[in-house]
Parts: C-alpha cells; sequence; structure tokens
C-alpha cells in the first residue's frame, strides 16, 4: 500500500509533489521548498511505521531556480543510519545541491554548486559506485561531469566521449531522429563492472552504447545476461539469470506517458503510450533482504 497523495499529485493541489526516487526512496517536494525521503516504494518497508526523513528546505543560488527538478540520486540505499549517505538533487538550470541526511558531525545542510557548463543544465545526475562519483552526461553525451560527494566543487572532474564503430543513418533515420525529443542517461551495472550511456530517442529510439574507463564508447547490440531498467527513479542493470522471467538483453522503460521494452539485438519495439499520466513511473531495484 502507498500513499496516494504519493502517487497522484493533483490531490494535493500542487502542495507536495513526487520529483523522484533513488534505491526504493521517494523524494517529496513541499510547497515551502522542504524536501522529504519515504520509503514507501521499498518492498521491504513497514507498512505500519514508515520512515520519513524531511531534509532542510532548499536554498536557490543566485541567477538558478528550485521548483523544477530533473532527477533525485542516493549514494546508499541508508539515508537514516548511513552517514555517509548523499543526497543530490539534479535542478532544471546550473544547481546542483548535495545533503547529508544522517550526518552527526554537525545539522544536516545543502551544499549548492553552480555548474557553469549549460551542456549539463537538463542532465540527470547519478551514483556511480564503481567511481565512488556523482556523475552526470552531458547534451550529446561527448562529455562527463564527476563530483565527489564528499567534497563536491563547482569545477567537476570532466571526461571526453570518443564516439567508435557507430553505425551509419540514413538522411531518413537522421531526420526522424532529429524531430524526437533526445535525452542522455548513465547506466552502471554493478553486476559486470560495466558503464552504459544510453540515448534516448522519446518514444522512437533508443540506442545503448558501452563505455570504457577512458572514455571510448562503443555502439553495441549485445549487453551480455543484462536487463537493464530506466525509469523517473534511478536506472539500474541486473543479470536476467538472477530473475525468472526476464529477457536478456533488453531495455524496459516507465515514463510518465509510456511505458515498454526494447530489444537491443534488434530493432523491436514493445511500447505502449498511456491514456492518462502514470502516477508511479519508478523501476525499483532489487533490495537486500538482510539490511
Amino acid at each position: 500500500m502507498v500513499r496516494l497523495e504519493l502517487v497522484c499529485n493533483s490531490i494535493n493541489h500542487g502542495k507536495t509533489l513526487t520529483i523522484g526516487a533513488s534505491h526504493g526512496w521517494v523524494a517529496s517536494l513541499k510547497e515551502d521548498g522542504t524536501l522529504c525521503l519515504q520509503d514507501d516504494l521499498n518492498p521491504y518497508a513497514s507498512y505500519t511505521d514508515p520512515k520519513r526523513i524531511p531534509l532542510p528546505p532548499l536554498v536557490t543560488l543566485p541567477h538558478c531556480q528550485t521548483k523544477i527538478i530533473t532527477n533525485v540520486s542516493m549514494s546508499s540505499s541508508s539515508p537514516e543510519d548511513d552517514e555517509d549517505c548523499v543526497v543530490a538533487v539534479k535542478f532544471l538550470g546550473p544547481q546542483l545541491s548535495f545533503c547529508k541526511p544522517a550526518g552527526k558531525s554537525s545539522k544536516p545542510e545543502w551544499t549548492n554548486i553552480k555548474i557553469e557548463n549549460p551542456c549539463f543544465y537538463s542532465s540527470r545526475v547519478m551514483f556511480s559506485k564503481k567511481h565512488n562519483m556523482f556523475r552526470m552526461p552531458g547534451y550529446g553525451g561527448h562529455l562527463i561531469g564527476s563530483w565527489d560527494p564528499c567534497n563536491p566543487s563547482d569545477g567537476p572532474e570532466l571526461q571526453s566521449v570518443r564516439f567508435t564503430n557507430i553505425r551509419k543513418l540514413t538522411n531518413a533515420e537522421h531526420n526522424l531522429m532529429d524531430s524526437c525529443s533526445k535525452s542522455e542517461h548513465l547506466v552502471e551495472s554493478r553486476p559486470t563492472g560495466e558503464t552504459f550511456l544510453v540515448k534516448q530517442y522519446k518514444q522512437l529510439a533508443e540506442n545503448d552504447e558501452g563505455l570504457d574507463d577512458e572514455g571510448n564508447a562503443v555502439h553495441t547490440r549485445d549487453m551480455g545476461d543484462l536487463v537493464m531498467f530506466i525509469s523517473m527513479s534511478e536506472p539500474f542493470c541486473v543479470p536476467s539469470t538472477s530473475f525468472p522471467g526476464m529477457y536478456t538483453n533488453n531495455v524496459y522503460l516507465y515514463d510518465y506517458d509510456e511505458n515498454g521494452c526494447v530489444d537491443v539485438a534488434g530493432t523491436t519495439f514493445d511500447m505502449a503510450s498511456a491514456k492518462g499520466p502514470l502516477y508511479s513511473p519508478y523501476h525499483i531495484p532489487p533490495q537486500d533482504i538482510g539490511n
């Protein structure tokens, strides 16, 4: 059971909005700028005693805004008791903010970064366990920025991406892709240690490219045993053999107005558009029952 106001923002008349999810935690934003983490989407959360973690009111940097949020990411699944857990909030525009909810050394507060490079203004932030950094792909996927969660700064570590072995497109395909809205996602496969750069052309096409540590992106139609999940939550990968019923080498998409899957090896698209908004468009990664 999930509280209705978390999956149907319209009943709150805009007073509380669900803005994203990470590790099974829902992030909601109140009218006064206070952000709250709630574990309602975690399959092992308590129905009788749900957890609520209020964070300090957001601080808006000069010439920035904190009303429109791109996404939320966390460095671990335990923001209530992991002192090192960092919550990152990416806003549309130059502001990127960090907070440690369980930090014991001082009262939690926001560390706010103003990104100078405009190619990151509409990017989505993700946490890379492999690099122990928050990372974002720039628009077009030619640049990746990384921020140290313990000491974030305005100047991120930058990595150039070099695309190799890319399939040539026909003029018709170029025209079709140019007519689509485009977004980039960094997806880390923790079981295999691989990083994928995914270019999503809204409703029409999906390309996956494997990305090595030197920034070489190689077009691939074979992710091996992996299944990828992209939604309004953080993207992730799982081995298909660990979850009966999963189709290997597929990307499952779940957005506010459509859902479906894409076979990376071929050109098969199984997409369904929603007649109304999908109230809870979040894929939740597998949880560690022992924790």
